[in-house]
């Protein structure tokens, strides 16, 4: 922005009166990158549906950054983007929701080499809503199956922050900037952005805190034919039903961290099944996190 533009913007926020949205500027390379930084890639999909065994990638972007221990985010590297044409037409409803047509994607397909090169030196994948974007592109190639994997949506407490939202057109808004969206490469800028910015609350990165939950395992507890009559019971307590055919059983879960396993499984016992049972447990760190195999 414009120096003097700026300074109008100042003038008008320090009324309390008005809140000034800045456009995104994204952030450059990293300079002076210390020899503890690390690698991460931001990515998006755009697709066809919701269904990963189905539906199909039609745009992929992916943004790689570096970031310290400390979560400090660095700088980014050359973003990666590429259109890639469905077996069928996108529809109407898709291109409404995407701004991508069936005229935009013609003729174009994901190079499976680039897209290795690219995301191979990551340690870390991020994206916003993991359990859709993994599941997509492990589907597309197998060097997203080997990588630790995070969210930025549901791995920081973006309530408790004071947001009421985590969609990243909200975030973005209230964190005081706004960006050209319907273009995946601008969403993974904007995502970066929020990381590299402090949390209200302790003034810490918000990558910080996403590391801090993508390193700490949970626990998934199944609970197995369950009576039917306690689901609202679990429903209250935050489990979900899962309810597709796979190595995963049909039933009722919870994913809890470590220290929670011992009184959930003692609360199933007690209220739920009301007698000692051996419980289906699984460990979950950031390798399987988001993906088919939890």
């Amino acid at each position: 922005m414009e120096p003097q533009y700026e300074a109008m913007a100042a003038e008008l926020e320090a009324t309390n009166d008005y809140r000034v949205l800045r456009r995104l500027v994204p952030r450059g390379p990293a300079s002076g990158v210390m020899s503890s930084a690390r690698m991460a890639l931001y990515v998006d999909v755009e697709t066809t549906g919701l269904d990963a065994r189905q539906d199909e990638i039609i745009e992929l972007a992916m943004v790689p950054f570096w970031y310290g221990p400390d979560g400090h985010v660095m700088g980014c590297g050359e973003p990666f983007q590429a259109f890639n044409e469905p077996s069928l037409p996108i529809t109407g409803e898709i291109q409404a929701l995407t701004g991508i047509t069936n005229e935009m994607v013609s003729g174009h397909r994901i190079d499976p080499v680039a897209v290795v090169e690219v995301a191979a030196p990551a340690v870390l994948v991020v994206a916003h809503n993991a359990a859709f974007d993994r599941r997509f592109l492990e589907r597309l190639d197998a060097v997203f199956t080997t990588k630790a994997w995070a969210c930025s949506m549901s791995q920081i407490d973006w309530a408790r922050d004071g947001h009421e939202g985590t969609k990243l057109g909200y975030l973005a808004q209230a964190c005081g900037f706004f960006y050209d969206r319907h273009r995946a490469v601008n969403d993974c800028f904007a995502a970066i952005e929020l990381l590299a910015r402090p949390l209200r609350r302790g003034g810490r990165p918000a990558m910080a805190e996403l590391l801090d939950r993508a390193r700490a395992p949970t626990w998934r507890i199944w609970a197995e034919n369950s009576p039917f009559d306690l689901k609202d019971l679990l429903k209250a307590r935050g489990y979900r039903w899962n309810g597709e055919a796979g190595t995963s059983p049909r039933a009722w879960y919870v994913d809890v961290d470590e220290a929670s396993v011992q009184g959930e499984l003692t609360f199933l016992k007690s209220e739920i099944y009301q007698r000692e049972i051996d419980l289906l447990t699984r460990r979950i760190d950031a390798h399987d996190r988001f993906s088919d195999r939890c």
